[in-house]
C-alpha cells in the first residue's frame, strides 16, 4: 500500500504468509466453533483475546486473534484470499475507498439488514452507515470508532507552563516555546509511512474542509493553491524544528514516553498505546481537538475514522461470521471492547468508564464541531497509494512539494477518469 516496491509480494513470502496462516481457516463448510479473526493490530492480541472470553460465553462462538503488524503484509495476505481457500472467518480493513475496492470485487459479505436492526435497536447510527455504505447497501460492522487530536505530555507543560491551545495561533506560540526550551513539539509520523497523510489532512481540513471534501470526490485538484498553500505552511513547520526526525523506526509512544517529543497527533485509539506503557491519562498525558487553522471557520474540522470488522462473502461458515458480526456491536461486547483498550465505541448505549476519555466523547459529539472523513478513508485507494509515498518523500525532503502533488493529481486525475468512463 505504500509504495508498489514495498507491496511487491514474491511467491516465496505469499508462500510463507499462507502457511503461517494455516489451512484451518479455509476448511470445514459450516458448524464452525472457533474462528479467526486476521487483523493488522497486533499489539492489540490482549484485548481481542479478552473478547474471545466473553464472546465464548455469550455466543457459543470461540475466536482466535491473528494480528499482524505490517499494514502491506497484511493487506497482501487478505487479497491473496481473495484467490486461495485459505479464507478468514473475520478480518479488519478500512472504509472508504479501500472498502469499496474489495466490495465491487463482490468479495465482502453484506450486513444490510444487521444494520437496520441495528439502528432501530439503538446499537449503530445512521450517521455512522453513511461510511459503512457502498451502492446503497451495507457491509461490515464497526470495529472501532475514533476522533483525533493531540495527545500531550502533562509533565512537560506543567514545567514550561504551558496549557492547551484553543486557537491555530496559540498552537504555534506553544510550539515556539518548547523549540526554544529544546524540546521538540511534534512526533513527525509512525515508524512507517502508514499515518504519513496526518498532518496533511488536519492542516487542510482546518483551513478549507469544502476543498478536502471536494478533492476526495475528485472535484478539485491537488495542484489547487489551497493545497499548495497547506504544503507549504506544513513545510514551514518541519523547517522550523517541530517534528522528530523523519524514518525515525520508534514508536511514537516511546518518543512520548521518553520525553522525546511533547505532542502526538492520532487518533483516540492511540490511548491504548499509551496506556501499555504504564503511561496515565489525565496525569501523564492529556488530550485536545486541534484548532482550525483558519478561525474564521464556523465550526471546529474534527478528523474521525471508524475501521471495520468484515466477513467474507464465501467466508467458511458464513452464518457462525455473521452471528458474531451481530454480537460484536452489542452493548456488552462494546462495553468490554472499548474499556478494556479506553477508547470510545460506535454503539451510543456504552458507557466510556474514563473520565477524561468520556469528556472527549462528550466534546466530540457537540454540535460545534463539523466531522471530516479521515484522508486514510476518503481517499480512493490508487490516490491513497500514491499519496502516503509522496508525504513520505515529503518529509525527507520537504522541498520536493510541488513534485509530490504533480504526481498525487496524475493518479488522482485518472482515477476519476477512470469512474467516469465506468472501468
Amino acid at each position: 500500500m505504500l509504495s508498489s516496491k514495498r507491496l511487491r509480494v514474491t511467491a516465496f513470502t505469499m508462500g510463507a504468509l499462507l502457511l503461517a496462516a494455516g489451512c484451518g481457516s479455509g476448511d470445514g463448510g459450516g458448524d464452525k466453533t472457533e474462528l479467526k479473526l486476521y487483523n493488522d493490530k497486533g499489539a492489540w492480541k490482549p484485548f481481542f483475546e479478552q473478547m474471545a472470553v466473553l464472546g465464548e460465553q455469550q455466543t457459543g462462538l470461540g475466536m482466535k486473534p491473528v494480528g499482524y503488524t505490517d499494514e502491506p503484509t497484511y493487506t497482501a495476505f487478505i487479497k491473496s484470499s481473495f484467490r486461495t481457500n485459505v479464507k478468514p472467518d473475520l478480518f479488519t480493513w478500512t472504509t472508504g475507498g479501500r472498502l469499496k475496492e474489495i466490495v465491487e470485487q463482490n468479495q465482502v459479505a453484506e450486513t444490510t439488514k444487521l444494520w437496520q436492526d441495528a439502528i432501530q435497536s439503538g446499537d449503530l447510527t445512521e450517521e455512522l452507515k453513511t461510511y459503512y455504505t457502498v451502492d446503497g447497501k451495507q457491509y461490515c460492522v464497526p470495529l472501532n470508532t475514533a476522533y483525533w487530536g493531540m495527545f500531550y505530555n502533562k509533565k512537560l507543560f506543567a514545567k514550561h507552563d504551558l496549557k492547551p491551545p484553543k486557537t491555530w495561533a496559540e498552537l504555534e506560540k506553544l510550539a515556539q516555546t518548547l523549540k526554544s526550551k529544546g524540546q521538540v513539539p511534534f512526533n513527525q509520523t509512525t515508524p512507517t509511512s502508514l499515518f504519513s497523510f496526518a498532518w496533511f489532512e488536519q492542516l487542510l481540513a482546518g483551513s478549507d474542509p469544502d476543498l478536502y471534501d471536494r478533492l476526495s470526490k475528485g472535484e478539485a485538484s491537488y495542484t489547487d493553491p489551497g493545497v499548495v498553500k497547506v504544503m507549504e505552511r506544513w513545510k514551514s513547520m518541519i523547517d522550523a524544528g517541530y517534528f522528530t526526525k523523519p524514518g525515525d523506526k520508534a514508536d511514537p509512544a516511546d518518543h512520548f514516553k521518553s520525553g522525546e517529543a511533547a505532542m502526538v497527533i492520532n487518533g483516540t485509539w492511540f490511548n491504548t498505546s499509551m496506556t501499555q506503557r504504564g503511561l496515565k491519562q489525565g496525569e501523564d498525558y492529556g488530550f485536545f481537538f486541534i484548532p482550525n487553522v483558519d478561525p474564521s471557520l464556523q465550526k471546529r474540522s474534527l478528523i474521525f475514522e471508524s475501521g471495520p470488522l468484515c466477513s467474507l462473502r464465501k467466508a467458511p461458515d458464513p452464518d457462525a461470521s455473521m452471528k458474531y458480526l451481530k454480537w460484536w456491536i452489542t452493548p456488552a461486547a462494546q462495553e468490554k471492547w472499548a474499556n478494556a483498550r479506553g477508547d470510545v465505541s460506535g454503539n451510543p448505549k456504552v458507557k466510556v468508564a474514563d473520565p477524561e476519555l468520556d469528556k472527549v466523547t462528550k466534546e466530540a459529539a457537540s454540535n460545534e464541531n463539523r466531522l471530516i472523513l479521515r484522508y486514510f478513508e476518503a481517499a480512493p485507494a490508487p490516490v491513497l497509494t500514491e499519496a502516503l509515498s509522496g508525504f513520505d518523500k515529503f518529509l525527507n525532503e520537504p522541498g520536493s512539494y510541488m513534485d509530490v502533488l504533480k504526481n498525487i493529481q496524475k493518479v488522482n486525475e485518472d482515477y476519476w477518469k477512470s469512474q467516469k468512463g465506468g472501468s
